[in-house]
């Protein structure tokens, strides 16, 4: 049964939904128990509900942290891409970095995971691939040190925007976390500000454990923000919806595909009719 078959079935046509029904929903749906107990309550306050008013109480929830236009910044404009394994963050470097270079800026593209080769192979060929300039450091090289270098090319050449990409880290080791702080200062100490943007990226899979993840990284870096890849699949992303309430996070990116086109503005409407539907 879809989520929104669920729902109907836990409002039905009586006067008070079923309640304990539509918290399993929302649970269900990767939203988590903190999350779905919170909009519960909101919706209680009248004792009556329907999908439509769920519905709006969860873009509520995502529109409050919606990011508002990006504010002009001298170049170079410098994000940085964090995450565990696996979940897509070198191809999100270069979808950034394709978007930034289709829009017209001069883009660099910096790989910092010294941790595994593939990745350097991967991102250079993506750079080659979108026409885009790329710094790597060799194998076991200190991440910080390419940064490092990374942004004083950007600053030399003038660049528009800079996308740095990490190695995976486990978010319950701190030792790698506090790696990923000190690039976090490298960046502070070349350019004012920076990095304007550090993004976590997400599995829309992971389900429910995302937010202890999201917790952590948040505890050690400044997030501003997700990118929720692997969403061409069935996974359903709710737990964007406990990151926004419970972290004040916001969805930057969607990546449905494989190809440089496939990593999508957040849509709040959109997101919400799909997780219901």
């Amino acid at each position: 049964m879809r989520t929104r078959e669920k729902l109907g079935a836990a409002f039905g046509g009586s006067d008070a939904p079923d309640w304990d029904a539509l918290e399993e929903s929302l649970v269900l749906a990767d939203i988590g128990l903190p999350a779905a107990s919170a909009i519960l309550k909101a919706l209680r306050k009248d004792g009556i509900g329907s999908v439509d008013i769920l519905r709006g109480e969860l873009l509520g929830i995502l529109r409050a942290v919606a990011s508002s236009e990006r504010a002009p910044i001298a170049p170079p404009r410098i994000t940085m891409i964090v995450g565990i394994n696996g979940v897509g963050k070198t191809t999100t470097v270069a979808k950034l970095a394709a978007r930034s270079a289709a829009s017209g800026e001069s883009t660099l593209v910096v790989a910092a995971d010294t941790f595994r080769a593939a990745a350097q192979e991967q991102l250079a060929a993506w750079a080659e691939r979108i026409g885009v300039d790329l710094v790597e450091g060799a194998a076991g090289r200190d991440p910080a040190s390419v940064v490092h270098e990374g942004v004083q090319v950007a600053l030399g050449r003038g660049v528009d925007e800079v996308f740095i990409d990490t190695a995976g880290r486990l978010h319950t080791k701190r030792p790698l976390m506090d790696e990923l702080a000190k690039m976090e200062r490298v960046t502070a100490r070349l350019v004012p500000d920076a990095p304007h943007e550090i993004l976590l990226v997400m599995d829309a899979t992971v389900g429910s454990n995302g937010l202890s993840q999201a917790r952590q990284f948040k505890s050690t870096l400044g997030i501003t923000g997700i990118v929720l890849t692997k969403m061409d699949g069935t996974a359903k992303g709710g737990v964007v919806i406990a990151i926004a309430k419970e972290l004040g996070l916001p969805v930057r990116y969607i990546g449905v595909g494989e190809s440089a086109d496939d990593l999508l503005p957040f849509a709040e409407e959109d997101f919400v009719d799909a997780l219901l539907n």
